[in-house]
């Protein structure tokens, strides 16, 4: 999918370098064909070191030779990077922006008019390619540069579309949602530690369960109700488990960190 095309990193943090791990684990593209940029020497060399790929510092170098430019910086600097590769960056080129909370209407602004542009919104367990992706497409992105940004981020985990107002939503799911289930799998291990377990064995077992359960329902394509009513028999320990998650308002309360997240990237992306 990626054969013969460039492709440029503009900031070589986190994502960028699981973005890079991702696209060449999954051979979709090969070392030769990446080049990454930071202000940080030891970034710099660090995916040199690992990845085999090309870095420098210069944004605008970099951007005036590729097919492909992924924008990886912060977006408090976004503004200023963009303006200064503006002049260098190839009409043809795809942009993909995974800087949070910068519509597409933003980058467009520093770009030239004919611009094709995708949103993105992956989340951190991509850093181990098991993360989740959201992509939202400016009106002249065409269905090659939606297989094409499908591709990069599938290499990282799992893909959606979506409209760019439901970025929010997405931010408050599936980006914030990692911090949830990790406090799920701390709170289930110290009830296995309060019942006994020790606190390495307890969150083995808590961590093997959550993810056991969400790779049962991402193959079987079941509804997670009708998973759950499978363990749960009838006057057994585990609905006796339930009733209490319920007696607390679990459910509740997971709705409502969604929609307290989704409202505060929202805040944040009107700069209150």
């Amino acid at each position: 999918m990626l054969v013969g095309k460039q492709i440029a990193l503009l900031g070589a943090g986190n994502m960028t370098e699981a973005l890079v791990c991702g696209m060449l684990q999954a051979g979709v593209a090969r070392a030769d064909q990446i080049q990454a940029t930071d202000l940080l020497l030891e970034r710099r060399a660090h995916l040199q070191s690992r990845f085999k790929i090309k870095v420098g510092s210069e944004n605008q170098e970099a951007a005036r030779s590729c097919q492909i430019l992924i924008l990886s910086v912060e977006p408090q600097v976004l503004d200023e990077v963009l303006d200064q590769i503006r002049p260098a960056l190839p009409v043809e080129a795809l942009i993909i922006s995974v800087a949070a909370g910068y519509p597409i209407s933003r980058v467009a602004a520093h770009l030239k008019p004919e611009s094709r542009i995708v949103r993105a919104m992956p989340n951190t367990p991509s850093s181990v390619l098991a993360g989740v992706s959201a992509l939202a497409f400016s009106t002249r992105v065409s269905d090659d540069d939606r297989r094409v940004a499908r591709t990069i981020f599938e290499s990282v985990g799992k893909v959606v579309e979506v409209e760019e107002r439901l970025m929010d939503a997405v931010t408050g799911l599936s980006g914030s949602g990692p911090a949830y289930v990790y406090v799920m799998i701390e709170a289930l291990a110290d009830g296995g530690v309060k019942m006994g377990l020790s606190r390495p064995v307890a969150e083995v077992l808590a961590a093997q369960t959550v993810l056991g359960a969400a790779r049962m329902m991402l193959e079987s394509g079941e509804h997670p109700g009708r998973l759950k009513d499978r363990v749960a028999s009838p006057g057994g320990t585990t609905i006796a488990g339930i009733h209490k998650l319920e007696e607390g308002r679990l459910r509740a309360t997971l709705m409502d960190a969604v929609e307290a997240a989704t409202k505060r990237s929202q805040e944040l992306g009107q700069g209150e």
